[in-house]
């Protein structure tokens, strides 16, 4: 048990799959795994851990942004043993091809600051994907009918950001989408030398201002729970 996870040792598998809700985890529990068992409650941020395909997992909620993921990851990591995390969230596009309900797989997540921004002082560190999880969650992707993109993403540490000159060197540059986790989750995967991937399905879209309805939100995200559970048990 840690200060904001109450599972006791031995509950928490070493797959976890990170969506920012609660809510969300809970659905994805009961909706992939067998015999989802609540492991978490504490302030509301459920957790569940059950088996998928005979492979424990467990889905825990992160909160939103950067901070909340931080401290999760964190216990996760160092309490429980976690060895493999997938965020599954939503995001903005950014491009004029990615298109709402696409899946984006992360190869890698810029930011401007992070909880970890002070560790690197004046270094500019890259956070990417593990490869492994990449190479899988491509190939679970190509054999599923979701219109997929891989490529680079935006952790942005605000929501309502005012920076439209931002957004343009982002799409100049080709980012694909705007969230506001992956690139602290990659961070603190390199750090611990674990494997950490983000699928995203992309909800709303910056430029065209198209946006997912909240009532076809959760039948929509099916597709990036099953590529992240492929990608962590690709010969299951």
């Amino acid at each position: 048990m840690t200060t904001h996870i109450g599972a006791q040792v031995g509950e928490i598998a070493e797959t976890v799959l990170m969506p920012g809700d609660p809510y969300r985890a809970k659905w994805a529990a009961e909706t992939f795994l067998k015999d989802a068992k609540i492991v978490n409650e504490v302030r509301g941020m459920l957790g569940f851990t059950g088996t998928w395909n005979g492979n424990r997992v467990t889905i825990q909620g992160s909160g939103m942004g950067m901070p909340s993921l931080s401290i999760y990851a964190n216990e996760l990591i160092s309490a429980y043993g976690a060895k493999t995390l997938i965020r599954i969230g939503s995001c903005g596009g950014m491009q004029p091809h990615v298109g709402i309900r696409d899946v984006i797989i992360a190869m890698t997540a810029t930011t401007i600051t992070s909880p970890s921004s002070g560790i690197f002082r004046e270094m500019n560190f890259a956070p990417c994907a593990d490869w492994s999880l990449l190479q899988a969650a491509v190939n679970a992707a190509q054999t599923m009918d979701t219109k997929t993109h891989v490529g680079g993403i935006y952790s942005s540490d605000v929501f309502y950001a005012e920076r439209p000159d931002l957004d343009e060197q982002m799409v100049r540059h080709g980012v694909l989408g705007v969230e506001m986790e992956a690139a602290e989750l990659y961070i603190l995967a390199a750090r611990h030398k674990c494997r950490a991937l983000a699928v995203l399905t992309v909800s709303d879209h910056l430029q065209t201002g198209e946006a997912l309805p909240a009532s076809e939100r959760e039948q929509s995200f099916g597709d990036m729970v099953e590529i992240a559970l492929k990608a962590a048990f690709p010969d299951a």
